[in-house]
């Protein structure tokens, strides 16, 4: 029997693991379990070259769970260890051994899948145990080993009658931790953290029943036989090629992963790279709709199926992380800062790699099938239009496949609809003038208005629009975008012929200042000659004032300097109307007042600006003049 001290640096290492060295505490059995699945895939790499004589056969890893006992076990199958080995891995805190395994065979064992370390691996046990014992057997044809250590850098290596290959490591759990002897509770840490592990894993039984013999009697009852509750899937649809796996094969794979979604994915993207990084995995689009923040923390990241976080900023680009699915990296450095992984130059090659194979994917689906993307189009538009902002590499191909939708849902890319407006959509410098609208049922009156003069009107509603068209408005220096309820088209749009007012400029000055004295200061006067049928007071804003406050209230207050800025409006009157000429010709000036007053609220209402105190006494007003 050998006893001794572990070779530590410091006394209290135990407390400082416990309390400091890892955040979650239940990440113990991630630790164990991997460990477990290191040795049996070291045990296979070192047979297929020849290294090891002995049977493979088909190993699992086995958690029991001891209530009366307080303790958990796991055991594996690998390669196990000498009393030696022990003594050099456990011994000396923090010496991985998968890195020396890795270094001394790295030539043959690149493609062995063995996972490697979190920080100090083994010693996280003592996390949530007050001692630990370690029965081991090795491959080689030495003694099984037996160490134990109650928390304390003192720890007993003794000789055990163990004579099956592996390792068992047997958790004495603290009195702090005994939530941890709940089968539910490790149930769920093996789903969320070893789902996936190359291993088996087996936690428990479960009763299968057999199928019904086809000669059995009509009384036959079925048999039922206790299995091992193997709990993982060993061979997830991301380790695999593309060309193995049908569409349905990702469908499942996708319910495996978000059991409780019930939606189906739009499409996915598989990814499989192993120069100059290694990256696997498979990427959903989901029906996103225009929600920019509900969707976040739905990417799952692993190293070598071994799960680490949801949280993948800065290896995901920003605008992809509303996306669901599954990355597997064995480069990505795991004990770095946001901003040490942002700078981290195998990262920056993985994010631009994931972009690229993203819009690759989708030039392609637009261009196998345009009309089944155009049905999609509202359900994935948020993610490629915040592409468009935040990722340059993507905006250079975006133009492919991006649509702008009209409000009789035509769908045309950006260079389809140059080609589209530049026979009627020009004002006066020769730009193209896109009309949108944000809303169809709020802007519905200036949508028709402009539809019937023949104008296109695209629906771009997303919450960040404002700052999309800025942006393709730099790059694309003859086109304009104005939405549909903004300045009156009619003064930004060429037309042939111009509507004559019916009053003269001495009637218009009169008219102009008789409404200023009754209109909030927030209001400017625009006098425009149009067709006597069309509305007689409009109100529009500034198409620069109202991009720039929709840009400060999403994100562009800082960038922009604008700050909250004030309410700013147009009062378009047409003064070819009546209501027009009646506000000129009444000498009442509390009539005036009052139909100013009433045509202004009307025109507000339409806008859904008429709110509050000021719709009450509209509401008032109109019911004294039906009496």
């Amino acid at each position: 029997m050998t006893t001794g001290k572990i070779n530590v640096s410091v006394e209290n290492i135990f407390p400082l693991i416990k309390k400091f060295l890892y955040s979650d505490h239940e990440i113990f059995l991630r630790e164990l379990v991997s460990n477990g699945t290191d040795a049996t895939l070291k045990l296979k790499h070192l047979i297929s070259i020849g290294e090891a004589k002995v049977e493979y056969g088909n190993p699992i890893i086995e958690i029991k769970v001891d209530k009366d006992g307080k303790k958990i076990h796991i055991i594996d199958q690998g390669l196990g260890m000498t009393a030696d080995e022990v003594e050099k891995y456990i011994n000396q805190v923090a010496f991985s051994g998968a890195e020396e395994f890795l270094d001394k065979y790295k030539d043959s064992a690149k493609d062995s899948g063995i996972i490697g370390h979190f920080g100090l691996g083994f010693y996280s046990a003592f996390m949530v145990a007050e001692k630990v014992e370690i029965i081991t057997k090795s491959y080689k044809d030495e003694p099984a080993a037996h160490w134990t250590c109650d928390g304390s850098p003192e720890f007993t290596l003794e000789p055990a009658d163990k004579t099956s290959r592996g390792t068992e490591i047997i958790l004495h759990i603290a009195e702090d931790s005994l939530e941890f002897l709940d089968d539910s509770k490790i149930s769920g840490l093996l789903n969320k953290y070893n789902k996936f592990m190359p291993i088996p894993i087996k936690f428990g039984t479960r009763t299968e029943t057999l199928p019904k013999p086809e000669d059995a009697p009509e009384d036959y009852v079925n048999e039922t036989i206790e299995v091992d509750n193997i709990i993982n899937n060993p061979n997830p649809a991301w380790t695999k090629q593309p060309s193995e796996l049908s569409d349905e094969d990702y469908k499942n794979f996708y319910r495996e992963l978000y059991p409780m979604q019930f939606e189906e994915p739009l499409f996915n993207i598989h990814l499989n790279v192993d120069y100059p990084f290694n990256l696997t995995g498979i990427l959903y689009f989901p029906k996103l709709g225009t929600d920019m923040q509900i969707q976040k923390d739905k990417i799952q990241l692993y190293q070598n199926q071994v799960y680490v976080t949801d949280n993948v900023e800065g290896i995901v680009p920003e605008f992809l992380t509303m996306l669901k699915g599954v990355i597997d990296s064995p480069d990505i450095p795991l004990n770095v800062s946001r901003s040490g992984l942002q700078a981290d130059g195998a990262v920056k090659k993985i994010s631009n790699y994931i972009t690229r194979k993203v819009a690759d994917k989708l030039k392609a689906l637009f261009n196998e099938n345009r009309a089944d993307f155009e049905a999609k189009w509202n359900d994935i538009k948020i993610v490629l239009e915040y592409g468009m902002l935040s990722e340059d590499k993507f905006y250079e191909k975006a133009g492919a496949f991006v649509l702008y939708p009209t409000v009789d849902d035509k769908y045309f890319t950006l260079e389809e609809l140059k080609e589209k407006l530049k026979e009627n959509q020009t004002d006066k410098d020769g730009k193209l003038v896109v009309l949108y609208a944000g809303n169809k049922d709020a802007q519905h009156s200036y949508i028709e208005a402009a539809k019937e003069k023949g104008y296109e009107v695209l629906l771009l509603d997303s919450p960040i629009i404002s700052h999309l068209i800025q942006k393709i408005e730099n790059d694309n220096r003859d086109v304009t975008f104005v939405r549909v309820d903004s300045d009156h088209i009619d003064n930004l749009i060429k037309k042939d012929e111009n509507t004559i007012s019916k009053l003269s400029d001495e009637e218009k000055a009169t008219l102009k200042t008789s409404l200023e004295a009754y209109i909030p200061k927030a209001y400017s006067v625009q006098l425009e000659a149009m067709d006597s049928q069309a509305a007689p007071f409009i109100i529009t804003q500034p198409e620069f004032m109202r991009r720039m406050k929709e840009m400060s209230q999403t994100g562009g207050g800082g960038m922009f300097g604008m700050g909250n800025m004030p309410e700013m409006y147009n009062l378009v009157v047409n003064t070819n109307s009546d209501l027009a000429s009646s506000i000129l010709n009444t000498e009442d000036k509390t009539h005036q007042e009052h139909l100013v007053k009433q045509a202004l609220d009307l025109a507000k209402l339409s806008q859904n600006l008429l709110k509050g105190e000021a719709l009450t006494a509209f509401v008032k007003r109109s019911f004294e003049m039906i009496k």
